[in-house]
């Protein structure tokens, strides 16, 4: 085997690439853990069309067709720049950032990486929330860095204990390897939970105080902004970044509109706004400029918000039919509870804690095999924790439609029942 570099090796064995593999080797299993969207909210007629008007003359079809520029298409910046501030319930000009300070990209995924790769050295250290989203824990062990989990509730993360933490940090002389706090503000992949607005305001004030030796950043994933089922007036963490040095804000279209399109974007002071265009240039010269032409004509013809509106309104039916269905059929196991979220794509499910949810549990086996579900184990959304729980899973109703997120409820729901009654504590009470 060829020899590989450290951050080859570093990013190996990550928990998507399993799921995938799981995902094909069982066809018939009915998928909770896939983070998709539904495919019956894919814009097929509005892209249709976005892509004739694009492509009916030919000088502006060859434009779309030909490398774009490296932050991205510039009507496009200007749009986001619109709609950020509609967002925040601004004029644009009050936004108080530039066109150059937005940053096209594939996907919110590949800005949350580029982040990472300008800002963090082997060793360094990304504090998190206790569970966080486990993608990008695996982008974080790509660069080898090292995470440090923050405890949650039903507000998000702690700030009394971030606190704590880099007090702690400071102490053991390791506050300059603090470089980043990643926190996923809304309805929070995995939990659905959203930080509480007087926590977003304090996540700011602390990552000032603490900004000591270097900038200590906040990079607020919003990738589910705009997936909100009930009344939400919560401002941005970024929005109390008053000045636009500490909180760098990544969003995306993948959600809203269409993964296949994928085009996310990002807000970064204007510190990083040279160093993050230069790390985009060597990975790849700019995003599909033909792809963020059809969001911006989108945009533009004003076929965006309407579309927003109706995938609200699905996923909301499926929220509410998979909360329906856990009551049915969990509800009356003992131990059994799940978070109930204002909007998203995930329901965080807790079992006792004689049902191992993980890979190597007996309930992943079982309803995988048994069933024919499948989860998110939620261990793998802890980082920097040397023994995580393994008694929770995330469940997504973005895929599969109303009747399907009831069967598989209802499999999941045996699965547990039956590991359960096959557990050591279960067979104790039964003699």
């Amino acid at each position: 085997m060829a020899p590989l570099s450290r951050r080859a090796e570093w990013s190996r064995d990550q928990p998507i690439s399993f799921l995938m593999q799981q995902s094909v080797e069982n066809p018939g299993v009915l998928a909770l853990s896939a983070g998709l969207v539904d495919p019956d909210t894919l814009p097929v007629e509005v892209v249709r069309e976005a892509v004739d008007a694009l492509l009916s003359d030919p000088r502006g079809g060859r434009s779309a067709l030909q490398y774009g520029t490296t932050p991205g298409y510039l009507p496009l910046r200007r749009q986001v720049r619109s709609l950020l501030a509609q967002l925040e319930r601004l004029d644009p000009d009050e936004l108080g950032v530039g066109d150059d300070q937005i940053l096209l990209t594939t996907g919110s995924q590949q800005f949350l990486s580029i982040v990472g790769e300008v800002l963090v050295d082997p060793g360094d250290i990304v504090l998190v929330s206790a569970p966080t989203y486990f993608a990008y824990l695996g982008c974080l062990n790509g660069l080898g860095a090292r995470t440090i989990a923050v405890p949650s509730d039903d507000q998000g993360m702690q700030t009394a204990e971030l606190d704590r933490i880099l007090g702690e940090l400071d102490r053991q002389g390791e506050l300059p390897r603090v470089k980043l706090i990643y926190v996923v503000s809304w309805f929070e992949n995995p939990t659905g939970i959203s930080l509480s607005v007087p926590r977003r305001k304090e996540l700011v004030e602390l990552a000032r105080r603490w900004s000591r030796a270097q900038p200590i950043y906040v990079l607020e994933d919003a990738a589910y902004r705009e997936l909100c089922y009930e009344s939400d007036e919560m401002p941005s963490v970024w929005s109390f970044d008053r000045d636009r040095t500490h909180v760098i804000l990544a969003q995306t279209f993948s959600k809203t509109f269409s993964p296949g399109i994928r085009v996310g974007f990002g807000v970064v002071p204007e510190t990083l706004r040279a160093a993050a265009a230069a790390r985009k240039g060597n990975e790849d010269f700019g995003s599909s400029n033909f792809n963020q032409q059809v969001i911006a004509w989108v945009l533009e013809h004003g076929r965006y918000a309407p579309h927003v509106d109706r995938v609200r309104a699905g996923y909301r039916r499926k929220r509410d039919a998979m909360l329906a269905a856990a009551d049915r059929y969990c509800s009356g196991i003992p131990g059994v509870h799940w978070v109930r979220p204002r909007g998203g794509l995930y329901v965080w499910m807790t079992v006792p804690p004689a049902v191992d949810t993980s890979f190597r549990g007996a309930l992943f086996h079982h309803a995988t095999r048994q069933n024919q579900v499948m989860y998110v184990p939620g261990d793998v959304c802890y980082g920097g924790v040397a023994d995580p729980p393994r008694n929770q899973m995330r469940l997504s109703f973005g895929v599969l439609d109303v009747d399907r997120l009831e069967e598989a409820i209802q499999r999941l729901a045996c699965g547990i029942q039956a590991v359960l009654e096959r557990s050591p504590a279960a067979s104790a009470a039964s003699g």
